[in-house]
């Protein structure tokens, strides 16, 4: 019996010589190869190597920045900080940012005439940026859509909310409710830098904290930590995305994402089945379901005989141009 545990616990202790041997050199090789091929065993070498290849620029923020006109007082040194905060948290997360920029010709083709038609500032379309990245999610609150709307301000603002459909994830429909909603907050604010603010931290909250505060400015507020990044953020959104290669990416306008080529249909009655509706035009309840993301069911009852407006391929066709 001793003589078998004996062999067991030599034969164990050779297992793992062997093993410690194997990634002693699998270490070797890895953590100290460079780009040239050469192993670097020298400290000194290493960091001479690493800050030779690595290499991470500071962002420049242009002397005059503002928010829908109104400008950003820079020589603030807690605003100052407060914008470089962002910008840096941003342009580092190069896969997200990267993402945003391959989106934002189709989406903000959508955004930008309508946020012009009912006089919102262009610079609004980076608070959905923001909100959502430009994709339709839904957040930890049950907040949805583009815009980031609750079930109960959608509904406040003639958005329809339901099992079948969901406007909040109709992108006209949402920019114009959010349109609508931004109007509001500045009529009830009169700045846009607080009409921003409220969209996240909400108008009332914004109103009591001016009152109680005895300021006039979003820069003067104290607020809790979300809504205080909250209009910094969106600023560190619209000046990376302006113009990337001023903060180290080299987009190309032909790397944006395309959307085929698309026509409407009116529907004001119902559609017992979405997959033969899409059949019917020479598509499927896949890419109906891309171009109709509110549409949340297989069929469409529409028992108040509504007007939609249904996007489908024209032609049938998937192909971008």
């Amino acid at each position: 019996m001793y003589k078998n545990k004996l062999l067991n616990v030599l034969s164990f202790c050779g297992l793992f010589i062997a093993v410690s041997v194997i990634m002693f050199f699998v270490f070797k090789f890895f953590v100290f190869s460079v780009p040239n091929g050469k192993s670097v065993q020298d400290d000194g070498d290493y960091y001479k190597q690493m800050n030779k290849n690595y290499i991470i620029y500071n962002p420049k923020i242009p002397e005059y920045v503002d928010f829908a006109g109104e400008p950003m007082p820079l020589n603030d040194f807690d605003v100052y900080e407060s914008l470089d905060y962002e910008i840096m948290k941003i342009m580092f997360w190069h896969s997200e940012m990267l993402l945003y920029l391959k989106r934002k010709e189709y989406i903000f083709s959508v955004v930008e005439p309508i946020l012009k038609k009912y006089g919102v500032p262009d610079d609004f379309k980076y608070l959905m940026v923001t909100e959502s990245g430009m994709v339709n999610v839904v957040s930890p609150s049950k907040a949805a859509g583009y815009w980031q709307f609750l079930k109960r301000t959608a509904e406040e603002y003639d958005l329809e909310v339901n099992h079948e459909v969901d406007e909040r994830y109709n992108l006209e429909k949402s920019t114009v409710a959010a349109c609508q909603y931004l109007n509001d907050s500045y009529r009830v604010l009169g700045s846009w830098t607080l009409a921003a603010a409220s969209y996240n931290g909400g108008r009332r909250r914004i109103t009591d904290e001016l009152a109680s505060q005895k300021v006039a400015s979003f820069y003067d507020l104290k607020l809790y930590r979300e809504t205080a990044r909250y209009l910094y953020r969106i600023v560190a959104y619209k000046l990376i995305m302006s113009k990337p290669r001023d903060f180290g990416f080299n987009f190309r306008d032909k790397d944006s994402y395309k959307m085929p080529k698309m026509k409407v249909i009116k529907v004001t009655g119902t559609i017992p089945d979405l997959v033969e509706f899409a059949e019917q035009y020479g598509t499927n309840y896949k890419i109906l379901k891309i171009l109709n993301p509110w549409l949340h069911s297989t069929k469409l009852t529409n028992s108040a005989a509504k007007t939609y407006y249904i996007k489908v391929p024209v032609d049938g066709g998937r192909k971008v141009y």
